[in-house]
């Protein structure tokens, strides 16, 4: 018998309670059964190591969920390197529970019985039950499969379960399970294709996303099927230096927010404190006022409770008050000159990086006073412009410093409090999709966009800057057919969301719906490598990236030029470097090649004569995202980053989640973790070769191990160096700077109200 012998002599006694409210006269043997049933086929897990982990004390009155809650705690708290496949009997338990709560048995319900009732319950779009007819749910139902639950880890459900299920927040009724509410996303993505195609595509986008293959972002696996039509990850928001557009964008902020945006804005444009306004009439209050306004917008929400709000502000390296600006988050001075609730960027050029190495001046300006200057800044002429306002002597804002004392600023920042992120606006400018002018980045780093600040909220000309996100899970993608058919799922399915969802304003829907600009990534880099006997810091491995990025670019630019030819090119696609025949492959920086030298392999001079012909659907289709929270529910690592061990623990607002390396038991051994790496050399060659193949940006982290360091000092010149080296080869973006704290069991605290929280993360 598993459960103590103790129990013998009072077990007859001993009444616990069930689901129903009913009592009932315990019995140890149900508790064998179900966790037999757990362990069942599982190599490296014990029953009896489960019931004496967990302790059991059963008394009268004891509910049968708690016995069930404490068998999980058990087998969670057995989960390690050494015995990972405990992480699928914890996973079991919770999916035996949910079923148990959701379905009131073992057996699932029909699709459109389980639709019906909830949407009686507004739970979902009623859109669902009157768009799709009952053979066609049926239809579904067929192809529907519930075994595909068991695929998850124990981190996977419990990230299903805590934030996307949809449930009561206050409750914590949870009203359905994985694979239900996967194929309504799928049902709710393809609502409005021809009835010819939609089942098909339906399936195609369940099997993809319930499979692991395609992982979708936080607000549209949490949002879609509900009747709240928002699942944009993140917008960018232009502000201009007026009145009325500093009130409008803090309106903007605001509601986007609510929303479930992610926040990126721009204040390059705003004046610097002190700064005249109408001829001296009046003193413009400076950058940090407006910040403490956007501060308070965006944490003022909740997003439907699964994270709160979260903005990035971005700021040229020249501006008047970028000393100020950049120690904002630090923890020294008060709450009355700090604004820490916000994250900063700071847009680098070519220009300050040549200062920094000659050991020559800067100046900062006034922005307001150099309106030439600004609008050049991210182009050719900026480093002549710049000049002449150097030598142009009637300007009434002006302040020189050593180019080398910014950049120690900067990365002084940077380091400690890891959160002061860099954008090379001239590779943002020169290597993109994009011909107009773009000047900022998002949340995460991962999109820059060209918009036009608005003036008032519902201005009609406007553009504020959308993310339609998703990504691809290379570990999961089998081969090249699967990666294509993935690749034409995730562009139509992206295409339909931006035409299915609502915006807070003209100026977001403008942008959305007359460029339709998407962002696939790619996630699992670091278990594919390891996969593959491959570390970041293996001279192989660029070219090894290179060759998937190659095809994954072809196949979404394939998708997105059929979809043009099936529906036509998005409405600004002249604005577009595609229209003139010039692709990402066409504009990298060519020391990438130094490191990356293999041929091509696809059919490009084809694929350029067809977008000839027919355009694109999407002025963009690719960028490279953190995917830091959808990657738990596959259990994937996140994004392109390297593993900080092969087990983590993950702690959100709702508690500590471990997560084991995808491959564990096969290729463990081949994993190169971050703070093992003794530069971040290898990491910028690897992400420089996805960068070649992008039109917006890849959000690139670096690691540092004080250890590896003298007197475990970490010094400025080896950051700088690093920024530098990453600058040559053409990264766009700089996102978080990890230092290693020591911490061995790698206790990651991940900030629901960060990027890494499910911003922008996918």
């Amino acid at each position: 018998m598993l459960v103590s012998n103790s129990f013998n002599s009072t077990m007859a006694t001993i009444c616990v309670k069930k689901r129903d409210g009913k009592d009932e006269v315990f019995d140890v043997e149900k508790i064998n059964k179900v966790l037999k049933w757990a362990t069942d086929g599982l190599s490296g897990v014990s029953m009896t190591d489960i019931e004496i982990n967990a302790k059991l004390s059963v008394q009268n009155g004891i509910t049968t969920k708690q016995i069930h809650d404490l068998l999980i705690e058990s087998a969670v708290n057995l989960i390690s390197v050494t015995s990972p496949n405990y992480q699928y009997v914890a996973s079991r338990l919770v999916n035996y529970q949910l079923r148990k709560d959701i379905w009131g048995g073992k057996y699932p319900p029909q699709l459109l019985d389980f639709l019906k009732k909830g949407t009686a319950k507004e739970l979902y779009d009623t859109d669902l039950l009157a768009r799709y007819s009952q053979d066609e749910i049926h239809k579904i139902n067929e192809f529907l499969d519930h075994d595909r639950d068991f695929l998850l880890t124990y981190a996977g459900i419990r990230q299903l379960k805590d934030k996307y299920l949809i449930n009561d927040r206050v409750s914590k009724q949870i009203f359905e399970t994985p694979q239900f509410a996967y194929v309504l996303i799928a049902m709710s993505g393809f609502i409005n294709y021809p009835k010819d195609k939609r089942l098909a595509y339906v399936k195609k986008a369940y099997n993809m996303f319930s499979k692991g293959k395609v992982s979708l972002p936080t607000p549209m696996i949490a949002g879609m099927r509900t009747r709240l039509k928002s699942f944009a990850s993140c917008c960018l928001i232009d502000v201009d230096d007026t009145k009325e557009s500093l009130t409008a964008s803090a309106t903007a902020i605001s509601l986007a927010t609510a929303n479930r945006y992610g926040i990126g804005f721009n204040i390059g444009r705003v004046r610097p404190a002190g700064a005249s306004i109408r001829n001296g009439e009046v003193v413009h209050t400076g950058v940090v006022p407006f910040l403490k306004i956007f501060e308070a917008s965006v944490k003022a929400w909740q997003q439907n409770s699964i994270r709160g709000g979260s903005a990035t502000c971005t700021i040229p390296w020249w501006h008047a008050e970028i000393e100020d600006v950049v120690v904002l988050k630090n923890n020294a001075g008060t709450d009355d000159n700090r604004v820490r609730k916000l994250d900063y960027t700071v847009a680098m050029s070519k220009l300050i990086y040549d200062r920094f190495i000659k050991d020559a001046t800067v100046t900062l300006f006034n922005p307001h006073e150099v309106k030439e200057l600004y609008a050049a800044f991210g182009h050719d002429n900026f480093d002549e412009l710049y000049l002449a306002c150097e030598a142009n002597t009637k300007l009434k804002y002006r302040k020189v410093i050593t180019a080398r004392s910014l950049m120690s600023l900067i990365v002084k920042e940077r380091v400690e409090t890891g959160r002061i992120y860099l954008l090379n606006i001239d590779h943002v400018n020169t290597h993109s999709a994009w011909k107009d002018d773009v000047k900022m980045s998002n949340l995460c780093m991962e999109i820059s966009q060209p918009l036009i600040p608005i003036q008032d909220f519902n201005d009609p000309h406007g553009e504020i800057g959308v993310c339609i996100l998703s990504a691809l899970n290379l570990l999961e993608i089998k081969n090249e057919d699967e990666l294509e058919k993935a690749c034409d799922m995730a562009v139509r399915f992206l295409d339909e969301v931006i035409d299915i969802q609502s915006y807070f304003n003209k100026a977001a829907e403008n942008f959305a719906t007359k460029r339709r600009s998407l962002g696939v990534g790619i996630t699992n880099l670091a278990g594919l490598l390891a996969k593959n006997g491959l570390k970041y810091s293996s001279p192989e491995a660029p070219n090894f990236v290179d060759g998937w990025m190659e095809k994954i670019q072809y196949y979404l630019l394939q998708a997105s030029c059929q979809l043009a030819a099936e529906k036509g090119r998005c409405a600004k696609y002249d604005r577009t470097k595609y229209s003139d025949g010039i692709f990402p492959m066409d504009t990298y920086k060519k020391k990438v090649d130094s490191f990356v030298t293999r041929k091509l392999e696809m059919d490009w001079d084809g694929l350029r004569a067809k977008i000839k012909e027919h355009g694109l659907r999407h002025s963009t289709l690719t960028a490279t995202m953190p995917c830091e929270s959808s990657s738990l529910t596959h259990s994937s690592t996140n994004g392109c980053e390297p593993v900080r061990s092969l087990m983590v623990h993950k702690t959100f607002k709702s508690g500590k989640i471990p997560v084991i390396v995808p491959g564990l038991d096969r290729w463990g051994d081949q994993y190169e973790l971050a703070y093992d790496m003794q530069d971040n050399i290898g990491l910028i060659n690897v992400n420089a070769a996805i960068q070649k193949w992008l039109d917006m940006n890849m959000s690139t982290n670096f690691y540092y191990n004080y250890a590896h360091y003298a007197n475990g000092t970490l010094p400025d010149s080896k950051v700088i160096k690093e920024i530098m080296y990453a600058y040559s080869v053409g990264l766009h973006a700089l996102y978080y700077n990890n230092t290693d704290d020591g911490d061995k069991d790698q206790q990651l605290k991940v900030p629901e109200a960060s990027c890494a929280g499910g911003a922008c993360a996918i």
